[in-house]
């Protein structure tokens, strides 16, 4: 009898070993069952045994071989219907790319181990030894070679090991790693033996074909969760045997732990449409609690393309609201969350966001512009079917956490507190008559600087006893503020003026040095800061009296 001591600093590379072994159990046992069965092919009219071979056969492997096999007579005459027998070990395997076909948000990607990272986009092809990678309020949805699809929820990883097809055939060998986050699958059934959909978590492997599962990669926080919907799951842990997982249930695992039976999943919420709000924006979601439920999860997906994620957020409250959504017919899903982390069933509803009224123009502050006020003015040009406007503002690009929601009835609108300096976001929709409200236009950026405007003062102007000042114009409707003093602090200013005109006159002060500066107040009565102080030096003009008595009285003598 013997033991083996793993010290505690190898425990953790042991843990994963295990994981890796029951990863490549659950993959040797697919192959050895892929190899001991084969794939068939139902003959149609115009085949012949050359062209099947060269389209699903290996290079090396002769066409004879496959006419000994199915005992074909003659191969120039294949009688439609026969079925003919293909080992899976003979056929041609080809890489199968999965293609990006929806994103949210900031979602970044590798296409393969060598390329460089990328924002990425739309239509992306990702290979093994790729990426992908969701960043807060993000999502993505990907779909492999033979039809299936996996959504990416925000926050989250994974890693793509083997995305091949076997030829022509249909049958699509898939094998990732989530590192984190969260993923929803919609798996296709199998088309033949070798039809593999394997996902490795760091706690867990689920193996599935032909079903609709949700998985967690797990934190330090929580286990990782495999959650089934439709069909079955084989999921295997890096201790104990594997479990297999029925519809509406879910297992979890720890990292290195073994995984748990299957536990039932909370069944879904009971929504209380009678405080909910689905027909405009903003939407306004209700339910009753739970008692064994610790939080909740909504999202909002495509009703035609459910694997499409529109909107999630997870609460501990009993209700959400919902600010924007694009156009479109819509599907709501609500789930309760159990202090296991297994998510239940859901709970959804159809809806569908109008895309009228439209959204208003936006006129300022621009893209990308910088303003000089701590407290901007908002403009926009209302739509012809508008009744009133939905504003907000926020400092993020996603509005998680709005600092400003306001309904307003025209079309200004000016921050009540202070905006400290820093980026923020702008957007605005229109609201109807009856109080429905359409989609929000594009979010707007903008900085907001504490420096101060320089007001072109352009030099001083002395003539005829008279000092003029002149500063360059500004916005139709706004008028000027100036002050002249001895002192920088401006104290006790000689002139405190508000003029209409981007100019100044005043009997010309005694010579010296002066300072002025000059604020602009707009058409609502906000005062804007001071700009910069400015120093203006006036000769003196008892002294150049003096001076020239002096050279009079020298000339006389």
């Amino acid at each position: 009898m013997f033991a083996i001591a793993v010290q505690p600093h190898h425990a953790r590379r042991w843990r994963r070993l295990g994981q890796r072994f029951a990863t490549l159990l659950i993959a040797l046992a697919l192959s050895a069952t892929a190899s001991a069965q084969e794939w068939t092919y139902r003959v149609r009219p115009g085949d012949n045994l050359w062209e099947l071979s060269a389209r699903h056969l290996r290079a090396d492997v002769d066409w004879r071989r496959l006419q000994r096999l199915n005992q074909v007579a003659d191969p120039h005459r294949l009688p439609p219907g026969t079925l003919l027998r293909f080992p899976v070990s003979w056929l041609r395997i080809e890489p199968a790319k999965a293609r990006l076909v929806a994103l949210r948000g900031a979602v970044r990607a590798q296409v393969s181990s060598r390329a460089s990272v990328l924002a990425a986009s739309e239509g992306l092809r990702l290979g093994i030894g790729g990426w992908l990678e969701t960043g807060p309020g993000a999502s993505a949805t990907l779909e492999f070679a033979d039809g299936s699809r996996l959504m990416l929820t925000d926050n989250s990883r994974i890693v793509f090991d083997r995305l091949s097809a076997y030829g022509q055939t249909g049958m699509v060998d898939t094998r990732m790693r989530l590192q984190r986050g969260r993923a929803t699958n919609r798996v296709i059934p199998a088309r033949g033996p070798a039809s593999r959909y394997i996902i490795e978590t760091p706690s867990a492997t689920s193996s599935v074909r032909g079903t609709r599962f949700r998985v967690s990669a797990g934190d330090a926080q929580a286990p990782g969760a495999t959650e089934v919907l439709e069909g079955k799951v084989q999921v295997g842990g890096a201790q104990g045997a594997d479990v297999l997982v029925r519809p509406g249930y879910g297992s979890v695992a720890a990292a290195g732990a073994a995984t748990s039976a299957p536990t039932r999943l909370l069944p879904a919420p009971t929504l209380d449409d009678a405080h909910s709000q689905l027909l405009s924006l903003p939407i306004g979601l209700s339910w009753s609690a739970q008692p064994e439920a610790v939080a909740y999860r909504v999202e909002v997906v495509r009703d035609d393309a459910p694997d499409v994620l529109l909107y999630e957020t997870v609460t501990a409250d009993t209700r959400v609201r919902i600010a924007d959504l694009p156009p479109g017919r819509h599907r709501l899903q609500l789930r309760a969350v159990a202090d296991s982390g297994l998510g239940g069933e859901d709970a959804e509803r159809i809806f569908e966001v109008s895309e009228h009224p439209l959204p208003p123009l936006t006129l300022q502050p621009r893209d990308g512009q910088t303003v000089h006020t701590p407290r901007p003015r908002f403009e926009w040009a209302r739509t012809q079917d508008a009744a009133g406007t939905r504003f907000e503002l926020a400092d993020d690009p996603g509005f998680e956490r709005p600092r400003v929601q306001a309904q307003i009835d025209g079309q200004r609108y000016r921050v009540a507190d202070a905006l400290p300096p820093g980026r923020y976001y702008w957007r605005v929709a229109s609201r109807d008559g009856d109080g429905r409200s359409g989609p929000y236009g594009d979010a707007l950026p903008f900085e907001v600087s504490d420096a101060p405007v320089d007001p072109g003062l352009q030099a001083p102007q002395t003539a005829q006893g008279q000092l003029t000042l002149r500063w360059k114009d500004a916005a139709p409707g706004q008028r000027f503020r100036v002050q002249l003093a001895r002192r920088a602090d401006f104290a006790k200013p000689l002139i405190d003026r508000e003029v209409e005109q981007p100019q100044l006159s005043l009997d010309r002060p005694r010579g010296g040095r002066w300072y002025v500066r000059v604020q602009t107040i707009d058409d609502d009565g906000y005062a804007a800061p001071f700009g910069p102080t400015q120093e203006i030096r006036l000769p003196c003009r008892l002294c150049y009296a003096g001076g020239a008595a002096a050279a009079l009285l020298l000339l006389a003598l």
